[in-house]
């Protein structure tokens, strides 16, 4: 049910990257779907919630995650906020104990931050658009205005959609070339003329790195491949389902 990074192991903080299986949803949803924006059942949905909240380690109603918009903003949580008052934030960050911080993902990047020395930990969810406008730098921003160092900070990107499966059109292309020639190297050229297929996960490991993040890890683990484990936005799409199931990413100082 929970994939853990080796490189987050750490005392007094747990975290996982939770795959859709071991849940109460059924239909597209099966089975751990923890999307409160999806079409499930939602008491489904704030079943499976509490069953990732308890195996973090932390009370069901302290597994907090925003309403997540594509941006680059994102906020400092001091204690868990109400599911009906959800900040539109795509970044979470918090030194609390005993709150774990979520975000939803079905192909876009989920990211976990901790720094184990100041014990400050951060979740980012990074979709293109929030990946290209700065995400990871403002996530980071507020970790470091909690205390934490730069170089300290591990962040570890977990299930993904692989460049393999990430095909875009020209634009989306050029509007990366704009903000940097530099994100050429990120595109490869698509079976089909004109296209190119994006690689996400190696572009959110850069900005990382560029951030000055200490260490970077990718599980390299793709969404839209590996049905058994993972929800995919863009498998869905190509299946023409009307609705699909939303992974959750979380971290918590227990």
């Amino acid at each position: 049910m929970m994939i853990e990074s080796e490189d987050l192991r750490i005392d007094g903080i747990s975290h996982g990257f939770f795959t859709r299986l071991g849940g109460h949803s059924t239909g597209v949803f099966a089975a751990l779907n923890c999307g409160l924006g999806s079409g499930d059942d939602r008491a489904k949905v704030l079943a499976n919630r509490a069953m990732a909240a308890r195996r973090l380690g932390v009370e069901p109603g302290s597994l907090v995650s925003a309403w997540q918009v594509h941006s680059a903003e994102a906020v400092v949580v001091d204690e868990p906020f109400p599911e009906d008052e959800r900040p539109r934030v795509d970044g979470l960050v918090t030194r609390r104990p005993g709150v774990a911080l979520g975000v939803l993902t079905a192909d876009c990047g989920p990211i976990l931050f901790a720094d184990p020395v100041a014990r400050v930990i951060g979740a980012a969810h990074a979709g293109w658009k929030g990946a290209l406008d700065g995400i990871t730098t403002r996530t980071l921003a507020l970790m470091q205005q909690e205390g934490a160092d730069l170089r300290r900070i591990i962040a570890v990107i977990g299930p993904t959609i692989s460049r393999q499966a990430y095909e875009v059109g020209p634009e989306f292309r050029e509007r990366f070339g704009q903000a940097d020639a530099a994100n050429m190297a990120f595109f490869a050229q698509s079976p089909r003329q004109g296209h190119f297929m994006f690689d996400l996960p190696a572009y959110l490991a850069n900005r990382l790195r560029s951030d000055g993040v200490g260490r970077v890890v990718d599980l390299g683990l793709c969404t839209y491949a590996d049905e058994g484990r993972f929800f995919s936005y863009r498998r869905t799409t190509h299946r023409n389902e009307a609705d699909y199931g939303r992974l959750i990413s979380a971290i918590a100082i227990v």
